[in-house]
C-alpha cells in the first residue's frame, strides 16, 4: 500500500465543505453525533472485565488441571480434589488483583487523556478527544499530537512531525490546503485544521491509545516462563502415558490407577506461577499508581528493572521547569532591544522562553509583526519580522551569531558557565528569507535568564550512582550551562561537558563517547535520537525523560519512556510511564518498585520449577520402577499451599534492589534443575526405604510427604535469604501447620497420613542428608545462585 504521508498535495477548496471560521454549532455537533462521525475509538486505559475473566480462566494449566479434576470427581476420593480448590482460587486472586490494577488505572489515566482546541458556536472550548466530530475546526500549537485526520485551514509557519508514521525525521512545513494525520505531531508554529477523519477513519488511530492500554504483560521475564511452561506441557503427554501404563500394572483397581496418575501429573504443573507474576506486575502498577505514576504499558515495569542508563534533559527534570528573566546585556546601546523583546514576546503561541521575556518587557505600540519563524529544537532560533523596524533574531548565541565575533561567543559562554541560560538579541536591515538566517545580522544584547535546581535532584542523581546506573544528561542548551547545574546536581564527570555539534555521527564513535562523558549540550532532537540508539547498540537498556516536543523521538526509541504530567501531548502519548506529579525525585521509587518485582518473579520461579523438576522425576521413577506413585493429590495440595504457594505471595511481594538481567530461563533451570533433582532422590530414598520395610502403604507416603516438605522449606530458606525474623516465622508456621494435622484422628485419615514409626528416623536421616546435599550446592554452586536479593534486609 502507498504511504499516505509520501505527498500530500493540498486539497482543493471545491472538493471540501469548507466550516466557517466560527466553527460549527450546536446544532450541527449533535447531527454529526447521531451520525457516528464523532472521535470515539473505543480505546481503553485496561483490559475489558470480559478479557480480563478469560485470560484468567481459558489457560492452557487449568485445562489440564481441570481435566484432571474432573477425573478424580469421578473416580477418585473427594479429599483428592483439594487441588480444584487451588486452581479456582488462583484463577479468582488473578481476576481480582486485575480488576484492582484497572479501576486504579482507569482513574489515573483520565488525569493524563489528551484534550483537544476546537472552536465551536464562534467560541474557543477544550474538549475530550473522544468528543470530536467531523469538521470540527481544531487549534494546534507546538506539542500538540494530531488525534484526527484533517486539512489545514490557517498555518503560522506550522511544522509537523510525521516520523511516527513514516520514519522521516525532518519536519514538514505545512500550509492551508495541506493534509494532516492523525498520529503526527507540531514541533513548531501554529494554525487551525479542519478535521475530516474521525474515529475510525483516522490514520494511525490507535497510535496513541495503544501507550495506554493495560495488556498481559509481554517481556523478557514473561517469555522465559513461557518457555518453561512449554517443557512442562512437552514432558506432560510421554510421562501421562507411562504413568497410565504402571499404574494400572501396579494397583489392583482403576481408581487407585487413576489417583495416582492424577497426582504425578498434577505436581508436574506448576500451578501459581503465572497467577503470581500477574499478581506482581498488577500490584506494581497500583504501587506506582499511588506514586503518581502512570503505566501506561505493563512491560515498563520489567524494563525498568533493566534500566542501566538514565537520560534527562536539564529543563524540567534537574531544574523545575520555570525560567525567569535574570538580565540583559547590552551589546548596542542605540539599538532599541527592550522594545523588541517585548513585541518578539507578543505572541499567542509563545513558549516559555518568550512568556519570561514577556514579563519583564511589555508589547510596545507600533510594531506590527509582518512575518515570524517560529522556534524549533533543531535550529534552536526563532524570528520576526516588524513594519518599519526589520527583522530581529532570538536565539542561541552559537547558533545565531556569524562567524568572526569570537569575542562575543566566549563571553556568552562565560555567562553560561555560571549555570544560567543565555540568549542573544541580533537584528537585520532585510525582511525574513523564508526559514534561514536573515543576512546581515547584528547582535544587539545578552538576554540572560535563571533556572532553579530541583532541591531533590542531588538525592535523585546520588540514589542512580549508588544503584549503578549512569546519568546522561542531554539538553539544547548551552553545553557551560549544562554542565554548571549538572555539576550543583551531583552529576558524576559534570566538568567535561561535550558540544553536541561535534559529536561523531558513525554510532560506534557515538557510544564511545557516551561511555566516557555525562553532559551534553546544543544537542538537536534527531541527535537524542542516535544517541539513544548508540547506547542500545552497546548493550545498555536505556531510559529516557522528557517533556518537550523535542524529546518525543527519543522517548519512543528508549527502552523505557518516562513523560512528565506537565509536558506535551505527543511525549504522553508515546512514553511508557507519565509522573504526573512532574517531580524527578519520583524515578528512583519507580525504578526501584520495578527492581523489587523482576527480581520476586524470578525468586518465587526457583521456587515452582524446583517443585516441577522434583515431580517430573519422581513420576518417571515411579513409572519406571512399577511402583504406585509416592503421594496421593492431597498429599501434594498439602506441599503446595505450605512449602510453596503461600509462601511464594510473601516473597513475590517483599522489598528486592536486584537489577534484573537477562538469561533469566538459564539462571532459574541452573537452580531448579539440581535442586529437583536432590529433592527426588531423598524422597525416592524414603519411599523406597519404608517399602523395603514392609510399611503400609499409607506410611509409605507419609514419609515421602515429610521428606519433601522438609526440603521444599529447605529451599524456601534458601531462596529467602537473608532470612529475616518474618521469613523465620513463615517457616516456622509452615512446619506447624504440617504437625497439626496429625493430633486429631479425623484429619490424618482425611489426608491419609500415618508416621511412618518403623522407619521415623531414617526418614528424618535422610530429609537431614538432602538438606545438607541442597545447602551445599548453595554454597558451592553461586553460579547456579539465583538472584534473589542477596543482601536486602526487610
Amino acid at each position: 500500500m502507498a504511504d499516505p504521508t509520501a505527498s500530500t498535495p493540498p486539497v482543493p477548496a471545491a472538493s471540501l465543505a469548507l466550516t466557517p471560521p466560527a466553527g460549527l454549532s450546536s446544532a450541527q455537533v449533535a447531527e454529526r453525533r447521531s451520525r457516528g462521525l464523532t472521535n470515539a475509538g473505543g480505546e481503553r486505559t485496561s483490559r475489558s472485565v470480559a478479557e480480563i475473566l478469560r485470560a484468567n480462566i481459558f489457560t492452557r494449566f487449568n485445562l489440564i488441571l481441570g481435566v484432571l479434576l474432573a477425573v478424580i470427581l469421578v473416580v477418585g476420593e473427594p479429599q483428592d480434589a483439594l487441588f480444584g480448590i487451588v486452581l479456582v482460587t488462583n484463577a479468582l486472586i488473578g481476576i481480582g488483583q486485575e480488576l484492582r490494577a484497572k479501576r486504579t488505572l482507569d482513574r489515573l489515566a483520565v488525569l493524563s487523556a489528551p484534550r483537544v482546541r476546537v472552536i465551536r458556536d464562534g467560541a474557543p472550548a477544550e474538549i475530550a478527544v473522544e468528543e470530536l466530530v467531523a469538521d470540527d475546526l481544531v487549534g494546534l500549537r507546538a506539542g500538540d499530537q494530531l488525534v484526527a485526520d484533517g486539512v489545514v485551514r490557517d498555518s503560522a509557519s506550522l511544522q509537523a512531525d510525521e516520523s511516527l508514521l513514516t520514519g522521516e525525521s525532518e519536519p514538514v512545513d505545512k500550509r492551508a490546503g495541506d493534509r494532516l494525520l492523525s498520529g503526527s505531531f507540531v514541533v513548531a508554529g501554529s494554525g487551525d485544521y479542519q478535521a475530516t477523519g474521525v474515529g475510525a477513519e483516522a490514520y494511525a488511530r490507535k497510535l496513541a491509545a495503544q501507550a495506554r492500554r493495560f495488556t498481559l504483560v509481554r517481556s523478557d521475564l514473561v517469555a522465559g516462563i513461557n518457555q518453561i511452561l512449554r517443557y512442562v506441557t512437552w514432558a506432560l503427554p510421554p510421562v501421562a502415558v507411562l504413568l497410565v501404563l504402571s499404574q494400572l500394572h501396579t494397583h489392583q483397581t482403576v481408581r487407585e490407577g487413576a489417583t495416582s496418575t492424577v497426582a504425578a501429573l498434577v505436581g508436574m504443573v506448576p500451578q501459581g506461577l503465572v497467577l503470581l507474576t500477574s499478581v506482581a506486575f498488577g500490584a506494581a502498577a497500583v504501587a506506582l499508581a499511588r506514586r503518581r505514576v502512570l503505566v501506561q504499558q505493563l512491560p515498563a515495569v520489567e524494563g525498568l528493572a533493566r534500566v542501566d542508563v538514565v537520560c534527562l534533559d536539564k529543563t524540567g527534570t534537574l531544574t523545575d521547569g520555570t525560567i525567569t528573566f535574570d538580565s540583559l546585556i547590552r551589546l548596542d546601546d542605540r539599538a532599541p532591544a527592550e522594545a523588541a523583546l517585548g513585541a518578539l514576546a507578543d505572541d499567542e503561541n509563545r513558549n516559555a522562553t518568550l512568556a519570561a521575556i514577556g514579563q519583564a518587557f511589555p508589547p510596545p505600540p507600533g510594531w506590527a509583526r509582518q512575518d515570524g519563524v517560529p522556534f524549533s529544537s533543531a535550529r534552536k532560533w526563532s524570528a520576526a519580522s516588524f513594519a518599519g523596524h526589520g527583522a530581529w533574531v532570538l536565539g542561541a548565541p552559537e547558533m545565531v551569531l556569524p562567524g568572526g565575533q569570537d569575542g562575543l561567543l566566549s563571553r556568552a559562554a562565560d555567562l553560561a558557565a555560571s549555570g544560567r541560560r543565555v540568549l542573544v538579541l541580533a537584528s537585520a536591515p532585510g525582511p525574513l528569507d523564508g526559514q534561514a538566517l536573515p543576512p546581515g545580522l547584528h547582535a544587539v544584547a545578552f538576554i540572560v535568564f535563571a533556572e532553579r535546581l530541583r532541591s531533590d535532584a542531588p538525592d535523585t542523581i546520588g540514589y542512580f550512582a549508588a544503584q549503578g546506573v549512569a546519568v546522561k544528561v542531554i539538553s539544547g542548551d548551552s553545553p557551560r550551562t549544562v554542565a554548571a547545574v549538572a555539576a550543583r546536581a551531583g552529576v558524576p564527570r559534570a566538568g567535561d561537558p561535550v558540544d553536541a555539534r561535534d559529536l561523531p555521527e558513525d554510532p560506534g564513535r557515538l557510544g564511545a563517547v557516551l561511555e566516557e562523558r555525562s553532559v551534553f549540550g546544543r544537542v538537536t532532537p534527531q541527535q537524542k535520537e542516535s544517541m539513544v540508539t548508540a547506547l542500545q547498540s552497546r548493550g545498555h537498556t536505556v531510559a529516557m525523560t522528557g517533556d518537550g516536543v523535542n524529546d518525543v523521538l527519543a522517548l519512543k526509541l528508549a527502552d523505557i519512556g518516562v513523560a512528565m504530567g506537565s509536558g506535551a501531548p505527543a511525549t504522553k502519548a508515546v512514553a511508557e510511564l507519565v509522573l504526573l506529579d512532574n517531580r524527578f525525585a519520583t524515578l528512583p521509587g519507580v525504578v526501584a518498585e520495578g527492581r523489587r518485582v523482576t527480581a520476586n518473579i524470578e525468586r518465587v520461579a526457583n521456587l515452582f520449577i524446583t517443585k516441577t523438576v522434583w515431580a517430573t522425576l519422581l513420576a518417571v521413577a515411579a513409572g519406571a520402577a512399577l511402583l504406585p506413585y509416592p503421594f496421593l493429590p492431597r498429599h501434594l495440595t498439602i506441599i503446595d499451599t505450605l512449602a510453596i504457594g503461600v509462601p511464594a505471595f510473601f516473597l513475590a511481594l517483599a522489598p528486592n534492589r536486584r537489577r534484573y538481567l537477562p538469561g533469566f530461563v538459564g539462571r532459574v533451570l541452573r537452580f531448579a534443575g539440581p535442586a529437583g533433582l536432590i529433592i527426588a532422590a531423598a524422597t525416592f530414598s524414603a519411599y523406597a526405604l519404608a517399602r523395603a520395610r514392609g510399611l503400609p502403604l499409607t506410611e509409605q507416603r507419609t514419609a515421602a510427604t515429610l521428606v519433601t516438605l522438609i526440603l521444599s522449606l529447605t529451599v524456601l530458606a534458601l531462596l529467602a535469604m537473608p532470612l529475616t525474623w518474618r521469613r523465620i516465622v513463615l517457616l516456622i508456621a509452615a512446619l506447624a501447620g504440617f504437625a497439626l494435622l496429625f493430633p486429631v484422628p479425623a484429619v490424618r485419615t482425611f489426608y491419609a497420613l500415618e508416621l511412618p514409626h518403623g522407619a521415623i528416623g531414617s526418614t528424618l536421616l535422610i530429609a537431614a542428608l538432602g538438606a545438607a546435599a541442597l545447602a551445599g550446592f548453595w554454597a558451592l554452586s553461586p553460579s547456579a545462585r539465583p538472584r534473589t536479593g542477596l543482601g536486602v534486609r526487610e
